[in-house]
């Protein structure tokens, strides 16, 4: 797979950013930013997400549109984009991170110096002061934005987030207000259970519902910013296939994204219900197989402890 390998190769290959602590060196993006001493297992877990979907229609599509941005690493700019970041690298699934350590951006685990010229040209003040990577499911008395729809501020906040702390592009105005609707549907009030995996089927479930947003959506750059989210999603199964055996499931994988590649090119054209049909076609054999075969990968915490 074209995406998902050539990230790889760049954490892998990263004199620079690859951390020289990482307790792994195993081929999942996310280890390459775990702070030492802490299992590699990990990866495969999640904080329970204090997330609810917003009750009108419109505002709980908005809301989906930017969860599927905020976990996809298109967002951001600069060192950032090149080693993979997203929102949810820090913000794991929308709360905090405690294991996480960047070389150059972090002290202890769990901080990150956002006014660092590593990752910002336009924030950076040549001063190293990391501070703890907020829960945004934490105290709304601690909030730096305030989350009420009837005022602009936490949007304006997030927009500084991706093009100035990141050095991103300006993003769709879809995807913008999506992630903004998404952050304000966080709650503590909405967090229940403990820890989640990740799973190759949670995975599918995000590409599934990244291209029924895409699918139906008017505006082209939004469109295309979410099957990139649904191909970054892939990439994330294809880390996790690196492992003997599982060639044919990586070469399935390569031609899903070669779809989606297709696909996002020819949004807009002649084209376009054709390969939507092609997918649909092709789509459900190659989830299902992927699903099966997930617990020989790196999705297994036996497989990944011996890797």
């Amino acid at each position: 797979m074209d995406q998902g390998r050539a990230l790889t190769g760049v954490l892998i290959g990263s004199a620079l950013l690859v951390a020289a602590d990482s307790p792994s060196q195993v081929p999942i993006r996310d280890a390459r930013w775990l702070a030492a001493g802490v299992p590699v297992e990990r990866v495969n877990e999640l904080p329970a997400e204090c997330y609810r979907p917003p009750a009108d229609p419109r505002e709980r599509r908005s809301a989906e549109i930017g969860r599927i941005a905020f976990r996809a690493p298109l967002l951001l700019g600069g060192q950032a984009a090149r080693v993979g970041l997203s929102c949810s690298s820090c913000h794991r699934n929308g709360r905090g991170n405690p294991d996480f350590h960047f070389p150059g951006v972090s002290g202890a685990p769990g901080t990150a110096d956002v006014t660092t010229s590593i990752l910002s040209s336009h924030r950076g003040d040549g001063k190293f002061n990391p501070k703890p990577i907020p829960d945004l499911a934490g105290d709304p008395a601690k909030r730096i934005a305030s989350r009420d729809p009837a005022k602009p501020e936490l949007e304006k906040f997030i927009y500084g987030l991706i093009t100035k702390e990141f050095d991103g592009p300006d993003p769709p105005h879809g995807v913008l207000a999506g992630v903004t609707a998404y952050v304000r549907a966080i709650s503590p009030a909405n967090c229940s259970g403990g820890d989640v995996s990740v799973s190759a089927a949670s995975l599918i479930a995000d590409i599934d519902s990244a291209l029924r947003l895409a699918r139906d959506e008017r505006d082209r750059a939004t469109a295309r910013l979410l099957i990139g989210a649904a191909r970054s999603n892939l990439g994330r199964i294809d880390e996790r296939f690196q492992v003997p055996a599982l060639e044919a499931e990586r070469k399935l994988l390569d031609q899903a994204d070669g779809d989606l590649r297709s696909l996002q090119d020819g949004l807009g054209s002649r084209a376009e219900r054709r390969l939507w049909h092609d997918w649909d076609r092709s789509w459900p054999a190659r989830r299902e197989r992927l699903q099966a075969d997930s617990p020989r990968s790196l999705f297994s915490d036996a497989v990944l402890k011996r890797g």
